[in-house]
């Protein structure tokens, strides 16, 4: 057949396969279909096989030809955000029929950063890829074919959109936003890609520059005007101005009956209202709506769920989240929320199904990890039935304990040696706004306690332990609330120190407010504000509290003990690491200070410092030290206590 012969029918194939679905599907459509497996090797020889990439959230398969400029321009488009994004992930293996040595000029000359590979034509028979070049294929999670373009031009441009969005489900708002703007330069009159501009800015948190980006978008008009005041609705939610983000978002509706978004915003400031009626039925009204961007589809069924979910009703949520997911492959707040609602009625290996889920599309989301782990500790301990029997029966005497009002049995220890420094956190309650992911809290005390059990200094009740005693007294958040009830259960458990406190869920963040309290004296030596980030990047603040945490520990509860033995140059402690002492850790050797009479009472002054000892090993029941300083010879049964400046830092 003649090459013109060739293009003409193209030109009507084209037109015929956008009629047949060719182009990407709609948000939300039916189910989607596996991608075929294949292995093709590149100039080079390497070999790329499809199924060894079944963990890369996104492949873009690029079907092209080497000599036609068309098939090429959004092979460079995508190479130009590539080299521009080189830590993100922007996978494309681009597939070619054209022979190997033009492959390889064109390769040399364009600079590109991704595969070429050579096919012989049984891959692009099976992807529909031999006469209509380019065509693009988006792969998902599970190798799942997602999209799918054909030709060059305005197709293109939508191809590039699609990728953009995809971007954006992923949470990778920097490549979203440079798509965006490549596809607003090839066409400015596109009013999504620069609505993709304006989300992937307010991701990055800069909310100047999306109200910027919306604002241009709502003076234009028609489409453009309805997602450039949608887009200035959310702009305002993000920065708490409730009363502007509701007269946009009710601008929306009157004008865009069907959009799902402006409703979410709505029902979201409603929720934090309080007015939850109102807030359901306009969540409602979202699911219902036949117009969603892909990136916000999920999250209609998503905060729905959320809100049956916090009524305990737990099965209507789960199907929501399904939902969710169905619409945005990509949406693991689904997934975990899902494993949440079976954590919430027991049923741990169903919620360990579900994290895992999470974390096959997203190995790096740090918030299913942490419950994948816990869910993980919970499943082991019901397999293994001797630590179940032992746990349970630890559970009931600890229950029958806190009814009886009998506290733990008093240490036999001398009055000035340190017991271990025993901390437990008690469920911190979330309130405000409706949060997109559940079980925050949850997860920021299990990161918490991570790291106060590492730096050794701190010992936190085991949380396992401590969800079945509470789950055995049947105790409500009400009544967790309530400080006497917080002290009894310190107390039985041999506590010190009690955490707890609240998260306010705000539209400008999450603001943690956490307690310490004192089992013996109800004193509270720490209160600690500060906000946090509920979307899982949690390091800076887990690392401000922890410090804080052990900075009061060592500064209002230092570790006291005696010299037990003289070796020389080496001291030799009555305290070790079950008492919380770390290699480095530093003390103050103490004399007692001078007797003062005075009307006919001795006034006992303070302590003198008269040496320093610095840790150097450490043992279960003892440690020893080395003489950093001493103004007298040590002596056994000297006292010594642990400086507060060394020992503050984690």
């Amino acid at each position: 057949m003649r090459l013109d012969t060739l293009r003409t029918l193209a030109l009507w194939i084209t037109p015929l396969a956008f009629a047949l679905g060719a182009t990407a599907p709609a948000a939300g459509a039916g189910p989607k279909k596996p991608a075929p497996p294949f292995t093709l090797n590149d100039t080079r020889g390497q070999t790329f096989d499809l199924n060894k990439a079944k963990d890369r959230p996104l492949l873009i398969l690029y079907f092209f030809d080497v000599d036609s400029r068309p098939s090429q321009e959004g092979l460079l488009a995508l190479g130009q955000t590539a080299k521009q994004f080189k830590d993100t992930d922007l996978a494309v293996w681009a597939i070619t029929l054209s022979p190997k040595d033009r492959v390889a000029a064109f390769a040399k000359s364009a600079g590109l950063t991704f595969p070429l590979l050579l096919d012989s034509g049984a891959v692009s028979d099976q992807y529909q890829a031999r006469v209509v070049l380019p065509t693009v294929c988006l792969v998902g999670p599970g190798l799942t074919l997602l999209d799918r373009f054909q030709g060059g031009g305005k197709t293109t441009e939508a191809m590039l959109l699609r990728v953009a969005e995809r971007k954006l489900q992923q949470r990778s708002p920097q490549v979203a936003g440079a798509l965006g703007a490549e596809v607003a330069k090839r066409d400015p009159k596109n009013a999504k890609a620069r609505a993709v501009q304006g989300y992937a800015a307010l991701k990055e948190k800069k909310p100047k520059q999306a109200q910027e980006v919306f604002a241009a978008l709502a003076k234009g008009g028609g489409e453009g005007e309805v997602l450039g005041k949608e887009g200035l609705a959310a702009v305002h939610a993000s920065r708490g101005e409730a009363d502007q983000a509701l007269a946009l978002a009710s601008e929306v509706e009157q004008k865009a009956p069907e959009r799902a978004y402006a409703r979410v915003i709505k029902a979201d400031v409603l929720y934090a209202r309080n007015q939850k009626k109102e807030a359901e039925e306009e969540y409602r009204k979202a699911t219902e709506a036949k117009d969603a961007e892909p990136y916000q589809d999920a999250l209609r069924f998503n905060q729905l769920g959320r809100l049956y979910a916090n009524r305990g009703e737990y099965q209507k949520a789960r199907a929501l989240y399904d939902e969710a997911v169905q619409v945005d492959p990509y949406y693991v707040e689904g997934t975990t929320n899902k494993g949440v609602s079976y954590e919430k009625q027991g049923q741990w290996d169903k919620a360990l199904e579900s994290y895992r889920q999470a974390l096959a599309v997203d190995g790096g989301d740090a918030f299913a990890g942490v419950l994948a782990r816990k869910a993980q500790e919970m499943v082991d301990l019901q397999r293994d039935a001797d630590r179940s029997k032992r746990m349970d029966q630890l559970v009931r005497d600890l229950a029958a304990r806190y009814r009886s009002q009998k506290e733990a049995p008093p240490r036999t220890e001398d009055a000035w040696t340190s017991g271990p420094m025993i901390l437990t956190f008690l469920d911190v309650q979330e309130k405000g706004g409706l949060a997109e992911r559940d079980g925050f809290s949850a997860v920021f005390l299990a990161q918490l306690t991570d790291r106060l059990n590492t730096s050794g200094r701190v010992k936190v009740v085991e949380r396992a332990l401590m969800e079945r005693l509470l789950e055995e007294l049947n105790l409500g958040s009400s009544e967790l609330a309530s400080p006497e009830t917080a002290l009894r259960l310190g107390r039985i458990l041999a506590a010190r120190l009690i955490g707890t406190g609240t998260v306010l869920h705000g539209a400008q963040g999450s603001l943690l407010s956490l307690r310490l309290i004192d089992t013996e004296t109800s004193a509270i030596p720490q209160v600690s504000t500060q906000t946090v980030d509920s979307a899982g990047a949690l390091d800076k603040n887990l690392f401000a509290l922890n410090r804080e945490i052990l900075r009061t520990v060592v500064t209002q509860y230092p570790l006291r003990g005696f010299v037990a033995r003289i070796d020389g140059p080496q001291a030799l402690l009555n305290l070790g690491s079950a008492q919380g002492v770390v290699q480095g850790t530093r003390f103050a050797v103490l004399e007692e200070g001078e007797s003062v009479p005075y009307k006919g009472k001795m006034l006992k002054g303070a302590p003198k410092e008269v040496g320093q000892l610095e840790v150097t090993r450490v043992e279960p029941e003892l440690s020893y030290a080395k003489v950093v300083r001493g103004d007298r010879p040590l002596r056994v049964d000297d006292k010594v206590q642990e400086r507060a400046e060394e020992g503050a830092a984690p």
